[in-house]
């Protein structure tokens, strides 16, 4: 364990050393506030233990600058003046713990424990949560040699704030993708939000993505936030993206280039701080030969390409999926899990899915529905491929 001792008296320092170092412990000194912020600069430590009364900076103020500067190392702070006005102030700052001098061996080992215990704790947690990180990334279903490409990529583009542009077919699940990029990254407590720029008219999808002022139309009522402010230190998905209008386009390139943006009707400059994600199941660069998609923009939003293959290109992970989707509409409906013949999946893997993953999990679920407890290749037959 890594110990900073701070304290003007050095006879204090040496006292606090000789225990520390018996308990096998590595120590650092500084005789005020100012040396030791240096070296916290330098160095990591696991515990610090500092006098309240120093001069240059006393141990409240130096408390104070450990914290703002988001170091998380315990501090046990020392008085030789010690009142519970004074405890009670350090532990209020953030202080792990408050001993009077002198100092008592047993205080001072039972405190060196609690650290130990806590440190190992704070190791152990940040691991589970790398942990449950990568399980949420996980959430693509399959194996198949495409898919483990797109898993590999989403571990190594998530943590960085590259925007990535997403393309594939409908219904292959790429909302899945991005919202895996947004688990797996530093913005994962922040919010997701989703914009259909093929759901939303042309005449609205600037008020949609930047907000509106109180006036700036006839129904704007009141000031709205857009997309690109309630995402903010989070993700937006931008899905449909190639369907967005010229005039839209313009502006989120704006946006991506300055991060900040303009409500309609208003003049202020806002500033956002959102990483971008973008899909769409048209081919861009033909969109752009054809002047329906500007070519800066592409080249803003594709820092990273990620293509999701249609299922017919991924035949080998269908069993997998009707597995998952077989738990997942049981357990919608509130029925026991059924169970399916392997010659009713060889079928499926046969069909010719030109609605991808969303067609996949419509047959599941009808089957589910349609089927006894054990789903055979008739009811596949019967039920999979209804004529229109």
């Amino acid at each position: 364990m890594q110990v900073l001792l701070i304290d003007d008296e050095r006879s204090i320092r040496r006292a606090l050393r000789e225990i520390l170092e018996f308990e096998g412990c590595q120590i650092d000194e500084a005789e005020d506030g100012r040396i030791a912020l240096q070296k916290l600069k330098d160095h990591t430590y696991d515990l610090i233990f500092s006098d309240v009364k120093m001069p240059q900076m006393d141990g409240i103020e130096l408390l104070d600058s450990i914290l703002n500067q988001g170091i998380e190392t315990p501090v046990i702070m020392i008085s030789g003046h010690g009142t519970v006005e004074t405890a009670v102030a350090c532990i209020k700052k953030g202080a792990f713990d408050f001993i009077e001098k002198p100092l008592d061996l047993n205080r001072i080992l039972v405190v060196l424990r609690q650290v130990r215990d806590r440190n190992s704790l704070v190791i152990e947690t940040k691991q589970l949560k790398q942990v449950v990180k990568k399980i949420k990334g996980t959430s693509i279903i399959g194996e198949s040699e495409k898919i483990t490409q797109i898993k590999e990529m989403i571990q190594k583009v998530a943590p960085s704030d590259a925007r990535v542009l997403i393309t594939g077919s409908n219904g292959t699940g790429k909302e899945l993708v991005a919202r895996s990029l947004h688990q797996l990254s530093e913005r994962t407590k922040m919010p997701f939000i989703e914009v259909n720029c093929a759901a939303i008219p042309a005449e609205l999808i600037e008020s949609e993505l930047f907000g509106h002022e109180k006036g700036a139309f006839t129904s704007a009522v009141k000031d709205r936030k857009g997309k690109f402010e309630l995402a903010s230190g989070g993700t937006l998905f931008l899905d449909e993206i190639g369907d967005m209008s010229l005039a839209a386009q313009a502006k989120v390139l704006r946006a991506l280039q300055e991060n900040v943006i303009q409500r309609v009707g208003g003049e202020k400059d806002i500033k956002v701080d959102c990483r971008v994600v973008a899909a769409t199941n048209k081919d861009l660069k033909l969109e752009i030969a054809e002047g329906r998609f500007r070519e800066d923009l592409f080249h803003r939003l594709a820092v990273i390409l990620i293509h999701v293959p249609a299922l017919n290109d991924r035949r080998a992970d269908i069993p997998m999926l009707v597995e998952h989707f077989l738990n997942l509409v049981c357990q919608d409906h509130g029925i026991q899990t059924k169970t399916i013949e392997p010659e009713a999946v060889v079928s499926l893997q046969a069909l010719n899915w030109t609605g991808n993953i969303r067609e996949l999990r419509n047959v599941i679920e009808r089957l589910v529905i349609l089927s006894n407890n054990n789903i055979t290749n008739i009811d596949v037959k019967r039920y999979a491929n209804p004529s229109l």
